[in-house]
Formats: structure tokens, C-alpha cells, sequence
């Protein structure tokens, strides 16, 4: 007897979009990729060369999509700013969906893809945070889980990417929320799984430079930044973004806890490789982020397909991707205003006076 596979559409297939639709098209045993959709014509071009010979229906616009016979899920990597709008129509025509972070540059509008999934809770509605699907993540939270390092206190944890001289960057910045809301997102829901998901933030506070990309500032946006994050409770989270590493990709985690720490990728590397030579001694890191977490993004499809196939509890709550914003939009309005943002213990926005 053949089990029943997940049919799944793809929209977008921009950078992040092509590799969901690969995975889904031949890493996902259970799932079968039928439909792909973008307006850009060069993603469509694409489509036609690497996903029609193998029957996936493509279309230049994702309501069409939406409408084929069969479908039961999407996978969202388009442009940040429809994620939520395509998530909620997604919802609203009884699919489920992965969508890629973050929900929103708004949580606002974040909050709204929330009550969509609220209203038909069969339907299992999911944000892409990549890295809780990494086998060292899921190792080091384990073991803290266990209490090998006692109370976790500080998570320190960074995301940096190699230096793109194209100018991308500049271009994304009119549109990604911001180097915190962007970069730091993973890092920052990081945190919120290993200090628990309804951790309460007490206060954020941000700086930041462009060092190699001036033009961001007409974005309000910063190619280095550096963010603080205090939790009710006693608890601390360190967040340092970056656009400009010239070695390769540079993504970092430190969890100290009371009595230990654990660390995640603190010397990154391409492979096991060791080169000797007149420069010295030294190992290659990966030059993307797709380099080091590929494996995350695989893991992370098939076991979205098994929760919509089987009817399992999904590995994180849509609720804790608001909160990811929340906290990545205040880091971002302290970069651009210098002041401190402070939080009370139900989440509200709150006035200190300063001297």
C-alpha cells in the first residue's frame, strides 16, 4: 500500500524559495511538490527549466495557485512583505503552511496571521525559524534541558553574514525591517527556546554602525548592530548582527548557565578539512548561510510534512514568531532613536524616567 503524500505548493522561488521548492521536490520523501508560483519572470524561467519537467504547475500568481485541485500546504519564501498576507489567504483556503521568517516587519500584522490559524486549529501553521531543525541546536538545548549547566543566564549569540559587495544588502534593507528584524530574528527566537518560550522582556536596547555600507542609513538601517535583551526573571540575551565578515559565514551561540556553558559553531568551518601552508594553519568556513544550516532546512520539511500528514503537535508555537519581532522591531527602533525601550511584565510598553 503506497502512503498518501503532501501535496505542496511553493511560493516564491527567489533564493530561499528555490531551495524550499528543491528540498520539498526531492528531500521530502512524503511530500510531493505540484504547484510553484512567482511574478518575477526570471524566477519563472526557473521554474520552467527545474520544476515543470517533474509535474509541478507553475503560475505567475499565487491566488491561482491556491485554487489547485489537490493542494493541501504551501511553503511562503516570498518577498518579506506579503509573507502574512499570503499566509493568511493560505489559511483561509484550508492549507497548511510554512512560512519563512518572519511572519511580518510588523507586529501588527504578525499578531493577524496568529488569529487566521486561531480560527481553523486542524491546520497546522508554522514559521521557518531554521535553526531549531540543526542537530547541534537540538543537542546543546537537550543538554541544558537536562541541567548539565544549571539555570541558563546569559545567551549570547550572533548572526553574520559574508560581505556581499553587490550592494544587495542595500537593496533588501527597503524592505526586511532591518538588520534586527531581518538578521537577528534567528537569534533572538533562539533565545526565546532556550530561556522558554513565554520568557517576558523587561527592556531592549540597540547601537549600531555602517562600516562598509553608508548607503543603508537612508534605510535607517545599520551593517553592524549590537543589541541587549533583558528578560524578566533574571535573564540576559547578547545579540550581535553583521554584514560584512570577509572569511564566510560567522553564526555563533553561547548559553552560560550557573554552573557551565555551551557553545554552538564557536569556530565555524566548512568541513573537517585543516589547511597547512605559508599563511599558517587555518580552516574555511562556509561562505552562506545556506552553507552551514542546508541540513536544518531539510530536516525542517519533512518534519512539517509529518505533522500535516499525522496530525503531530508542530515543534514551536506561531505565537513565540510575534514575539520574535517584537522584540526584533524594539531592537531596531532603539538603534535608530538611541533610547532604551522598556516593557512591563505583560508586555506593554512602558515610560521610565531618565536623568
Amino acid at each position: 500500500m503506497v502512503s498518501p503524500k503532501l501535496k505542496i505548493g511553493c511560493a516564491g522561488l527567489g533564493r530561499m524559495g528555490k531551495r524550499h521548492a528543491i528540498n520539498f521536490l526531492e528531500r521530502t520523501p512524503r511530500a510531493e511538490l505540484v504547484a510553484a508560483s512567482t511574478p518575477d519572470d526570471a524566477e519563472f524561467k526557473w521554474g520552467k527549466i527545474h520544476l515543470e519537467p517533474y509535474g509541478v504547475k507553475l503560475y505567475k500568481d499565487y491566488d491561482q495557485m491556491l485554487k489547485q485541485e489537490g493542494l493541501q500546504a504551501v511553503v511562503i519564501a516570498s518577498v518579506t512583505t506579503v509573507h502574512a498576507e499570503q499566509a493568511i489567504k493560505a489559511v483561509n483556503a484550508n492549507l497548511h503552511v510554512l512560512c519563512e521568517k518572519p511572519l511580518s516587519t510588523s507586529v501588527e500584522i504578525s499578531q493577524s496571521v496568529v488569529d487566521a490559524a486561531k480560527k481553523k486549529p486542524k491546520l497546522k501553521v508554522m514559521c521557518g525559524f531554521s535553526r531549531r531543525f540543526d542537530a547541534s541546536y537540538r543537542d546543546a538545548w537537550s543538554k541544558m534541558d537536562s541541567g548539565l549547566i544549571g539555570r541558563p543566564s546569559v545567551f549570547r549569540s550572533q548572526t553574520c553574514d559574508k560581505l556581499d559587495p553587490s550592494g544587495f544588502f542595500v537593496a533588501y534593507a527597503e524592505f526586511s525591517g532591518g538588520i534586527f528584524v531581518d538578521c537577528s530574528i534567528h537569534d533572538i527566537d533562539l533565545a526565546l527556546w532556550f530561556f522558554g518560550q513565554n520568557s517576558r522582556v523587561k527592556s531592549v536596547v540597540a547601537s549600531g554602525i555602517t562600516a562598509v555600507e553608508p548607503d543603508l542609513q537612508k534605510h535607517n538601517d545599520a551593517d553592524n548592530g549590537v543589541g541587549i535583551v533583558e528578560f524578566y526573571g533574571g535573564q540576559m540575551a547578547y545579540l550581535y548582527c553583521s554584514r560584512m565578515m570577509a572569511a564566510g559565514q560567522e553564526d555563533t551561540t553561547e548559553v552560560i548557565g550557573t554552573e557551565g556553558k555551551l557553545s554552538v559553531n564557536a569556530n565555524p568551518q566548512a568541513n573537517l578539512v585543516t589547511i597547512h601552508d605559508p599563511a599558517g594553519i587555518r580552516r574555511e568556513a562556509g561562505a552562506h548561510y545556506y552553507d552551514r544550516f542546508e541540513q536544518a532546512f531539510i530536516k525542517e520539511a519533512n518534519e512539517f510534512t509529518a505533522c500535516c500528514l499525522d496530525d503531530l503537535k508542530l515543534p514551536m508555537k506561531l505565537s513565540g514568531a510575534v514575539q520574535a519581532v517584537k522584540i526584533g522591531c524594539a531592537l531596531q527602533e532603539s538603534l535608530n532613536t538611541g533610547h532604551k525601550i522598556w516593557f512591563d511584565e505583560v508586555g506593554q510598553r512602558v515610560e521610565r524616567a531618565t536623568l
